[in-house]
């Protein structure tokens, strides 16, 4: 049997709470509805079921043995459709008791931390898990819905309609040194004088590799590689024993004293945009949100203490 159009889970509401409250008056005043428009859902509500439910008594409406064996059916559609509602949701991350995110390894000094720390303070029940790798393998996992969001440094704004971004700040990329080296009093370094000298960088997916890349594109040589690491952590320690130079983002110079951060000449110069991003498709949801306020806080806070 085909259910009338009338009949609609909002009319249902409206229709369960005057049978609890009796009242036309308060269930407006419940439902943020005018009086008029209760009436008017009851009404229809009768129509679509072909059936009265109520009888009149002057202004009032008394509820017949229909409205309350009725009553009973459209309490389990309604209480249905709030747990469909509710499973799906937590199928897809939304309001989830959970947030997943994921960031590169060079973020977990200052920004990752401040970042959740607000966002716990903004949904103290919200779990948070945080997951670190390369710009591709978290690209990766936020496609294929293994994270909520992720926040990564970006070469370019990006263009996807897909995924909503949220910028946080900029960094610059440095020559990475280890004290005392050769090159600690140049004012730049020009990579074009450094092609015997040997260098350390991360493997292929993170986007200080491409930085890397592409600022020795522009030299016009392939540089000596020492060694090639999956992680900045390893990268930064080979640098500061003198196994070899890198290119690192400005960020990174709060990691260690043993090494130093040289800026590069103008012609190599090049930036990462520290990004939140996640599926547009959650753009409403609340914990998102959240974590996007924090992020754009964090970025304002950034930018008042230069």
């Amino acid at each position: 049997m085909a259910i009338d159009d009338e009949i609609t889970l909002k009319k249902l509401e409206v229709f369960l709470a005057f049978m609890q409250m009796s009242n036309l008056t308060r269930v407006s005043e419940r439902l943020g509805l005018s009086a008029v428009s209760v009436h008017r859902a009851l009404h229809s509500l009768e129509e679509g079921l072909r059936c009265p439910l109520f009888k009149r008594e002057g202004r009032n409406l008394i509820p017949l043995k229909s409205a309350y064996a009725f009553a009973e059916h459209a309490q389990r559609a309604i209480a249905a459709c709030e747990a469909g509602v509710a499973e799906v949701r937590e199928m897809s991350g939304f309001n989830a008791p959970r947030l997943r995110i994921g960031s590169l390894y060079s973020l977990t000094l200052r920004c990752i931390p401040k970042v959740i720390i607000g966002l716990k303070l903004r949904k103290p029940t919200l779990d948070v898990n945080l997951t670190l790798g390369s710009n591709r393998e978290l690209l990766n996992s936020l496609e294929e819905g293994r994270l909520d969001a992720i926040i990564i440094g970006l070469k370019e704004p990006p263009v996807s309609q897909d995924l909503v971004s949220v910028p946080l700040f900029n960094d610059l990329i440095y020559l990475a040194a280890h004290l005392g080296s050769p090159y600690a009093d140049a004012a730049e370094i020009d990579l074009a004088d450094m092609r015997d000298q040997p260098f350390v960088t991360l493997s292929e997916g993170f986007v200080t590799s491409d930085s890397f890349s592409r600022a020795f594109e522009i030299s016009g040589y392939s540089p000596r590689i020492a060694m090639e690491v999956g992680d900045i952590f390893s990268l930064i320690n080979l640098v500061s024993e003198g196994i070899g130079y890198g290119l690192l983002p400005g960020r990174i110079g709060a990691f260690s004293s043993r090494i130093q951060l040289l800026p590069l000449a103008k012609k190599y110069a090049s930036h990462q945009q520290v990004t939140l991003m996640f599926s547009a498709s959650r753009e409403r949801d609340p914990n998102l949100l959240a974590l996007a306020a924090e992020c754009r806080l964090y970025g304002r806070q950034l930018a008042g203490k230069e």
